[in-house]
């Protein structure tokens, strides 16, 4: 018996296995408690609940105001059509397809956000909405496992033409991905099988469509949500063939002769060192990797994703966590004397240390993919750096997408806005509460922000990894069965001080592992009040261990002093420019907190401040503004001018206020500026 027909053979028991009964319930967002090669496993969902501070102020405006939202919105057929082409496909009305070709993996993301929000709040109203929708879905679904509503409702009305599942741009799997996703979010907070038995349809559909598509039939899937999805399918189920899937997903991709850069398919992921076009196809497809390597350990697939976090990390991502620079541009890997070698990219990484300011595009989506790269990337080699990423996605790049009200959103993220702008880019500086051209970024961001408390904490056998800061409290188990609780308390990121209380411990030796950002210079730890001698490294995860009993302290102080960052001397726009930081936190000025007539081109900031730092609402949100001092220049003159002597004539001192970056464009239209010219 050749390994293909075993692997077939266990899968069908697995299958049968599991449709027999439902098997013990793994409850985590991203689920590794099997995986052979992640060092570290995920909490279960539930497991963290935020009890004050910066993130449980972010829950709470996820809660009460974002989801509800998006729920909202899209059951709006005159504003969104996606539940009404399902419902549509399902027969109940008559109509036609409306929307982008992706607006059925936008509502499973909104679902997904639901099925977190419930799995901390166990509300009966979210479980009955989601059943409702569930319904409907399965209504929806072809016997043969396929859904995807521009089709089928084609199919339903007679107008289906040839085209079915061979355009590259239909996006039917990154759909169908992010229905697989949803489906074990929900079984995993919900315990019910009812979205999980329609994902299941759906994977056997995409099992059998790739054992015989050809490479240029199978190339259609672009932003590869489905390699996540698939992966977490078989980890939900054990069912082997979806490893089987996720594995020939990686074997077939790069292997026709019309690939492309910008989809990352003009050559086999197993030779990419570097990252190239669609940074949210990119970041996918680098995620689902990880995912892949975690369960087969395959050397290359590990070795190829670090040297691409090396090329994104320290050459193509700015410097609030976002990548993808540029709205269009040509492939680096694709210039040559030869013109047909040529290859055009949109919404892309560019060339190396090629991060323009305004123009910056920072697709929200893209600095998800982001995180959830790094986060697997955390997983599997236990290394701070991938967290540090981690958390400035959260409190930068991510959090930009979001108004602080909750309902209006970004899709890319510039690090400087001007109003007279010589030319129009093809999104505002101003938040919507609906982005007609592509709304795909609001609900990514609104499941993103439901999730964060699944971030907070990683497992290894005999200990806890704090990744992130903040008042919550974490109640969990070693994969021995061995109980724990804690409970931290913290107003990170405004302040430096975190302390974590033992609840509930085992009676075994085990280890608690700190993360040191890589920002912080200086941090101190006490335990019990005892001041702790070893040095806490810069970018690690210092370990305590030690038997530990209940009532048992800990507190750790990062020394948060305001840096100045400059970048490397070939990020030409960032040349002589300075970026204020404070702990995680990057700063901006607006042109509302400037001087009256001053514009944030006349800023000149002044290295030898003293800052303070003063507290600030916005829309009932607390922020901690930076206060320095800075010089504005006079008016000039640039009315038809390119070049013009320096000016050197007169300038005025300021007070100058800075806010958190993710908090800009909250108080009505206006300027922006990260990177400041110094004196």
């Amino acid at each position: 018996m050749n390994k293909i027909s075993l692997i077939l053979i266990l899968g069908m028991l697995g299958s049968l296995l599991f449709s027999s009964k439902i098997i013990a319930q793994q409850r985590a967002l991203v689920n590794t408690d099997e995986s052979p090669f992640a060092k570290l496993k995920s909490v279960d969902m539930q497991d963290v609940v935020w009890t004050g501070g910066f993130w449980k102020e972010r829950f709470d405006v996820t809660k009460e105001k974002t989801i509800p939202f998006m729920w909202s919105l899209y059951h709006d057929a005159d504003i969104n059509h996606a539940v009404r082409n399902f419902e549509i496909a399902a027969g109940e009305i008559q109509g036609k397809f409306k929307g982008p070709s992706f607006h059925d993996g936008d509502f499973y993301k909104v679902f997904e956000a639901m099925a977190s929000l419930y799995a901390v709040t166990k509300d009966v109203d979210i479980d009955k909405e989601m059943d409702r929708a569930i319904a409907l879905i399965a209504k929806t679904q072809r016997e043969d496992g396929y859904l995807h509503t521009p089709v089928l409702i084609e199919e339903r009305w007679g107008t289906l033409g040839p085209e079915e599942v061979q355009k590259q741009l239909s996006f039917e799997k990154y759909n169908m991905g992010h229905l697989m996703t949803a489906a074990c979010v929900h079984y995993r907070a919900t315990g019910k099988r009812n979205f999980l038995d329609v994902a299941i349809g759906v994977a056997d559909f995409l099992y059998d469509f790739y054992k015989d598509a050809s490479p240029e039939l199978a190339r259609n899937a672009i932003c590869p949500s489905h390699y996540m999805g698939v992966t977490e399918m078989y980890r939900t189920t054990r069912n082997e063939k979806y490893l089987e899937l996720s594995q020939n997903l990686i074997d077939i991709r790069g292997t026709t002769d019309d690939g492309t850069d910008d989809n990352q398919d003009r050559y086999p992921f197993r030779e990419q060192k570097v990252s190239m076009g669609h940074a949210v196809r990119a970041t996918y497809l680098y995620a689902g990797v990880a995912d892949l390597y975690a369960e087969t350990g395959e050397e290359i697939l590990l070795e190829n994703l670090l040297s691409i976090w090396e090329d994104v990390v320290y050459r193509k991502m700015y410097v609030n966590g976002g990548c993808g620079a540029l709205y269009d541009g040509v492939s680096p890997d694709g210039t040559s004397y030869d013109p047909s070698q040529v290859q055009k990219t949109h919404q892309s990484f560019g060339k190396p240390f090629q991060l323009p300011h305004a123009s910056a595009h920072n697709e929200t989506c893209a600095n998800i993919g982001n995180m959830l790269w790094n986060w697997r990337m955390l997983q599997l080699t236990q290394d701070a750096k991938h967290t540090d990423v981690m958390e400035l996605n959260f409190y930068n790049s991510i959090l930009s997408g979001i108004s602080l009200k909750g309902t209006e959103f970004f899709y890319n993220n510039p690090l400087s806005a001007k109003l007279d702008l010589p030319y129009n880019l093809r999104w505002p500086n101003i938040r919507e509460g609906y982005i007609s051209k592509s709304n795909c970024c609001a609900p990514n961001v609104a499941r993103t922000l439901a999730q964060v408390n699944n971030y907070a904490y990683s497992i290894s056998e005999k200990g806890i990894f704090v990744n992130l800061y903040g008042s919550n409290t974490l109640n969990t188990e070693f994969a021995n069965g061995d109980k724990v609780s804690l409970t931290q308390t913290s107003e990170y990121p405004w302040d430096e001080t975190i302390k974590l209380t033992m609840d509930r411990v085992p009676k075994d030796e085990f280890s608690l592992h700190l993360r040191i950002p890589g920002w912080c210079e200086k941090a101190s730890l006490k335990v019990n009040g005892q001041l702790q001698n070893q040095k806490l490294e810069s970018g690690s995860y210092f370990a305590i261990s030690r038997n530990w009993k209940k009532g048992d302290q800990v507190e750790l102080v990062l020394e948060m002093p305001v840096q100045l960052l400059e970048s490397h001397p070939l990020v030409e726009e960032s040349k002589n420019q300075i970026v204020v930081k404070r702990g995680p936190i990057v700063y901006c000025a607006e042109s509302m907190d400037l001087p009256e007539g001053k514009k944030v081109d006349d800023l000149i900031f002044d290295t030898n401040s003293e800052f303070s730092t003063e507290w600030m609402e916005v829309d009932g949100n607390k922020l901690l503004a930076l206060k320095g001092e800075a010089i504005f220049q006079s008016e000039r003159n640039w009315d038809k001018k390119l070049y013009s002597p320096l000016n050197k004539s007169k300038t005025d001192k300021a007070t100058l206020t800075l806010i958190p970056y993710f908090a800009w464009a909250n108080r009505g239209e206006g300027e922006m500026l990260v990177w400041m010219p110094f004196k």
